[in-house]
């Protein structure tokens, strides 16, 4: 509001003392001006005139000179109107609103740009009748527009509050010229005082244009109010607004001068804690041990550090960047034990099995012992669940005298987990490697990366594709890591990863790591693992003595076999700890019972077993076959069934079963079809009996190529009426020509077989190889029937 007093006061009073304002027609003046019948006009682009203002103009426009320099030579007044639309150079009679004001021409001033300024003073208003020429200057027929005097006390009470929020207004701005003030306190006439303050409000042309419209004075004096009120709650969240950033600036000028105070008085003293803090990080940076371009980096940073002002936000930033960095393990490694004979006692001790594991770290430490330096191998152990291999690392850590640290990967999404993040960032830290290591204490730790096959991704990156480089010989010696913005030697750190299953790892990933497959454990093995490793653990961890519980391994194989059916022993686990439980409340109660349990109480403190052996022992019928299958939690036995009723000739799958799965019942059926008279068949049932076969367990997907020897059997049983044999079970792959094909997962398969009691199992000639790896003590009790075409499956499981 009132933002062009200054100009107002500079181009009037500069002049010959013209008043600012003056008291007009409207206002009570003695003799009415006459209006000439043809008038000059003035059109204004982006101010409004108001009776009694004086304004500057500069004329710009020559019809616009033309009728101001009429004007002026004869009776100098001249009428001035707004126009509608600021862009238009030529305006008509439609382009100016219909009101405006009555000007007298006070002064006319040549500009040293050339441009004519023109001094008006407003003396009423008036309305646009008629435009009678546009050259060479707009004249038109007007009439005056009257506007009665208003004395009632409603009007006085109005412009009071109008002058007092006037004041307000200019009191908050500090724009506006401190003559305003005074010039209010002498405007004495109401509608006057009306006019000079709608003239100087901060508004649009438009809304200015609307109050000058208005002849009734109660309602133009209430709409002045309302835009006062509008720019007043402006003026106020400004002011506040201002108030807090002074407030702020204060207190932050306030806390600089108190903080270098202190900084002098410390200094004085000796006992500035930053200087102390770092200069004991440069002490701490002088003693350790890492490469050249990773000390010349932290002296870098750290003279940065020392010119850089502790109350800022980048100081503490830079101060854990710094702490970080030098926490590091950069050239600090353990000595590995070369006692190659010692570290194979220790991983015999801590686990039972898993003997190509061990014999690949012993190779390992006999390369390492001979050529003094290589780079640690990067291992991937792959089996079913609860079979030792995160265990598996931490005594490898032990027997080589390493540090050892784990780090979950499962359900990790973001890159930024394993790369970290910038540390420009509000709360960025290394990446999980680096942390890693970091809390490792050792460049050349034992690092387990645990359920690398549990990775996720999303819109936040791959970390997958980020492990490539931590997972790669030929790269992982310069990892670098986005928070330390240095390079960071991996090369001897031994990576050992851990899965259940290779389908959901990327195939570069894969490549770059040594694959070793740890199959689940037979019964006998875990007899073993529970003797030595279990049943002492679950004793110390429930109180108990070897006093108090013993087992004999008759009553570890009643547990196993009656009570879990998996490839690991983390059931075996949990099975051995609710007997525990059992005696220790027994023990708690001083109740009587057996120190040395045997199968009999395992029944009064477990209950009936929860699996039988004999399960799939027994087939009593024709069509029902038994195959094996692999899981990710070990082998599992396939219960095959096939039914044959009247129809046309259609073949059913049920059961969940995937693509593969479906094709090898479509090759059994087709194989049958095309040797039917050989097997015993007659070739016209085809056309006339609808074939079914159903997999049992049907909410379980279940899918692969080692069910079509099983399928085939399935088949040829319940079209010629024969019983397989029971305690069989086999597992291969078949072609149309009848040649049975070898298939993978075969020690989890027998072993499977063996936990169900199967006493014959049916493979392919070329599965031998994988037969003869197993350990002759854990396939004592099973045959094992190799064939290589069709015809000796159905022979060995029908008959001849």
């Amino acid at each position: 509001m009132f933002e062009k007093l200054n100009q107002i006061i500079a181009m009037a009073g500069a002049q010959d003392k013209t008043p600012l304002f003056s008291i007009t027609d409207e206002a009570g003046e003695k003799g009415k001006i006459d209006i000439p019948d043809s008038l000059p006009l003035l059109a204004l682009k982006n101010t409004v005139l108001f009776p009694g203002l004086v304004i500057p103009i500069t004329v710009g426009r020559n019809r616009s000179k033309i009728a101001i320099q009429k004007a002026y030579k004869g009776d100098k007044l001249v009428g001035v109107f707004s126009q509608r639309d600021m862009t238009v150079q030529t305006p008509g009679q439609e382009d100016l609103y219909e009101v405006g004001t009555l000007a007298k021409v006070v002064k006319l001033v040549t500009m040293p740009d050339g441009n004519t300024t023109a001094i008006l003073q407003g003396r009423t208003r008036i309305h646009l009748d008629q435009l009678l020429q546009t050259e060479p200057n707009l004249e038109a027929k007007v009439t005056r527009i009257t506007s009665p005097k208003d004395t009632s006390k409603e009007f006085k009470v109005l412009v009071k509050t109008v002058r007092e929020n006037a004041q307000k207004i200019i009191e908050l701005s500090p724009t506006i010229p401190s003559e305003a003030v005074l010039m209010l306190q002498n405007i004495k006439d109401d509608r006057f005082l009306l006019n000079f303050i709608a003239s100087n409000l901060n508004v649009n042309v438009e809304a200015k244009q609307e109050m000058l419209s208005i002849t009734d004075s109660m309602e133009k004096g209430t709409e002045i109010l309302k835009r006062m009120r509008e720019e007043m709650e402006a003026l106020e969240i400004k002011d506040q607004i201002e108030s807090k950033v002074r407030g702020n600036i204060q207190k932050q000028q306030r806390d600089y001068f108190l903080n270098q105070q202190l900084k002098t008085i410390q200094d004085e003293l000796g006992t500035n804690p930053q200087a102390e803090v770092i200069k004991e990080l440069a002490l701490k940076g002088k003693d350790k041990k890492w490469p050249r371009h990773v000390q010349e980096h932290f002296e870098k940073e750290l003279t940065r550090l020392k010119r850089m002002n502790p109350q800022v936000a980048e100081y503490s930033i830079m101060m854990s960047y710094m702490e970080t960095v030098l926490a590091l393990p950069w050239e600090e490694y353990t000595e590995d034990n070369f006692d190659l004979k010692k570290v194979k006692a220790i991983l015999d001790r801590d686990h039972y099995g898993l003997d190509d594991v061990k014999d690949r770290i012993i190779e390992h430490l006999a390369v390492l012992k001979l050529k003094g330096d290589m780079k640690a191998p990067i291992l991937l152990l792959v089996g079913p669940p609860g079979v030792g291999k995160t265990s598996l690392g931490r005594s490898i850590a032990k027997a080589l005298h390493r540090n050892f640290i784990r780090m979950s990967l499962g359900g990790l999404h973001d890159e930024s987990e394993i790369r970290g993040h910038r540390k420009t960032y509000i709360g960025a830290m290394p990446g999980r490697i680096v942390q890693s290591i970091k809390k490792a204490k050792s460049a050349n730790p034992v690092f387990i990366l645990d359920e690398i096959d549990k990775i996720g991704k999303d819109f936040r990156g791959d970390p997958s594709s980020a492990l490539l480089e931590v997972l790669d010989p030929e790269q992982n010696h310069s990892f670098y890591d986005n928070y330390l913005e240095l390079e960071f030697d991996l090369s001897k750190v031994m990576f050992i990863a851990t899965a259940n299953s290779l389908n959901t790892i990327q195939p570069a990933l894969l490549d770059r790591m040594e694959v070793i497959d740890i199959s689940g454990y037979s019964s006998e093995e875990k007899v073993q693992i529970a003797k030595k490793h279990l049943l002492p653990k679950q004793r110390k961890e429930h109180g108990l003595k070897a006093a108090n519980v013993g087992m004999n391994e008759k009553v570890l194989m009643k547990l196993i076999r009656g009570f879990t059916r998996e490839s690991g022993v983390r059931g075996l686990d949990r099975v051995i700890a609710g007997v525990m439980r059992s005696i220790a409340k027994k023990v708690a109660m001083e109740e009587e019972y057996n120190t040395r349990l045997t199968v009999d109480d395992i029944k009064d403190l477990l209950g009936a077993d929860k699996f039988h052996d004999n399960t799939f022992n027994k087939i009593k019928k024709p069509g029902v076959a038994l195959g094996l299958a692999w899981t990710r939690v070990g082998g599992d036995m396939l219960h095959i069934e096939a039914s044959v009723s009247k129809g046309k000739g259609g073949l059913t799958l049920t059961g969940n079963l995937g693509d593969v799965m479906k094709e090898s019942a479509t090759t059994a059926l087709s194989y049958i079809k095309a040797n039917a008279e050989e097997i015993g068949i007659d070739p016209d049932i085809f056309e006339e009996t609808q074939i079914h076969i159903h997999v049992p367990a049907g909410a379980i997907p279940k899918d692969g190529p080692s069910a079509g020897i099983t399928m085939l059997t399935a088949l040829t049983s319940i079209l010629t009426g024969r019983k397989v044999k029971s305690g069989l079970a086999m597992s291969g792959e078949i072609t149309l020509r009848g040649k049975v094909l070898p298939v993978g997962g075969i020690k989890e398969k027998v072993l499977a077989a063996k936990r169900s009691g199967m006493k014959k199992i049916i493979l392919c000639e070329e599965n031998r190889k994988d037969i003869e790896k197993i350990n002759e003590a854990y396939l004592k009790g099973v045959e094992f029937i190799f064939v290589e075409e069709m015809e000796d499956v159905l022979t060995h499981a029908l008959g001849k």
